[in-house]
């Protein structure tokens, strides 16, 4: 008969009593304590210009067949993701701001993780697409049609889709493996990853080795390929003087959201780099603008700088 050792029997009961935490605490802009609800005026603003602008932006697309062109394609692409992504985390954060509803749990926190990251990975992938269709429609004017027509345009398509959701997975199901036991505190208003995976209490390295690759393989891939897209472009658009005021007006919006897109994403980025100089509040801000601020900006500026969507979209209005 083989009797167990009281002192291993004591350790592995204690090991057992250590669980993973499986409940978090979205505890954004704790900094303003009893200011923080006065936050929900100026965000619930943002939220509601998005949805009202985006939805309009969607609805004349769809309505209007002229408007079916594959640029007018991407451009209601662009107000889907704007319209979706704040509704995966405004509602939540707003009624923490009210109510104090902070509470979330670990299976809701990687839901909302992976549509927010995934979502806002087309917001690059589409500027991309974009570029393409300018650079086939100024470079190579003959065949743009054959070139964007959809069994050609699909092996553009199809690579860029199935990068953002095996990076996003990938990140996503390794940040879920880790446990969580010490404090549960989330220092954001949604679940962020890195704000998730600094909460973990073993090895994160691997963790922070998948995110800087998904910025690299994502964000910075198609930063890269759109500025490169822009200057073939414009070096075409300088070997024909007659077009190149047509084609400068015609790039112009796309390169306005692409500059706003980049400079915000920037921000965002260093604000987390340099951590120790910056109150946490102010990290926080700029991330949530991240997401939040191009759903608002994007759709005003096609709105207004597209010809044929603002003819479309003042008629709308004025019926």
């Amino acid at each position: 008969m083989i009797v167990a050792d009281p002192t291993q029997t004591l350790i592995e009961a204690g090991m057992e009593n250590v669980s993973s935490h499986k409940h978090f605490s979205l505890n954004g802009f704790k900094e303003l304590g009893a200011l923080r609800p006065v936050l929900f005026v100026p965000f619930f603003a943002m939220f509601v210009v998005s949805l009202s602008a985006n939805s309009l932006l969607l609805y004349v697309i769809i309505a209007q067949r002229s408007l079916h062109s594959p640029m007018c394609i991407f451009i209601g692409g662009m107000a889907f993701v704007d319209l979706s992504l704040p509704l995966l985390f405004v509602p939540h954060m707003l009624l923490s701001f009210l109510f104090n509803w902070r509470g979330i749990s670990l299976i809701g926190c990687l839901v909302q993780m992976h549509f927010i990251h995934f979502v806002g990975t087309f917001q690059s992938t589409l500027l991309v697409w974009m570029a393409l269709d300018r650079y086939f429609a100024i470079c190579t004017p003959l065949y743009y049609h054959e070139h964007m027509a959809m069994p050609k345009f699909l092996k553009f398509i199809i690579p860029l889709v199935v990068r953002n959701v095996v990076m996003i997975t990938l990140f996503v199901s390794l940040a879920g493996n880790l446990s969580f036991c010490a404090e549960n505190v989330i220092n954001h208003c949604f679940c962020e990853h890195m704000a998730l995976v600094e909460l973990a209490c073993g090895s994160t390295a691997i963790n922070n080795l998948t995110g800087l690759l998904s910025v690299f393989f994502i964000p910075v891939f198609d930063v890269v390929f759109v500025s490169g897209s822009y200057v073939v472009i414009f070096t075409s658009m300088l070997k024909s003087g007659r077009s190149s005021v047509k084609a400068f007006h015609t790039c112009s919006t796309h390169i306005m959201v692409f500059t706003i897109n980049l400079t915000i994403a920037v921000v965002a980025f260093l604000s987390y780099r340099i951590r120790n100089s910056l109150p946490a509040a102010v990290r926080v801000f700029f991330s949530t603008m991240y997401l939040l601020f191009p759903s608002c900006f994007h759709p005003i500026i096609y709105g207004i700088r597209t010809t044929e969507i603002r003819e479309h979209i003042l008629k709308t209005l004025t019926c």
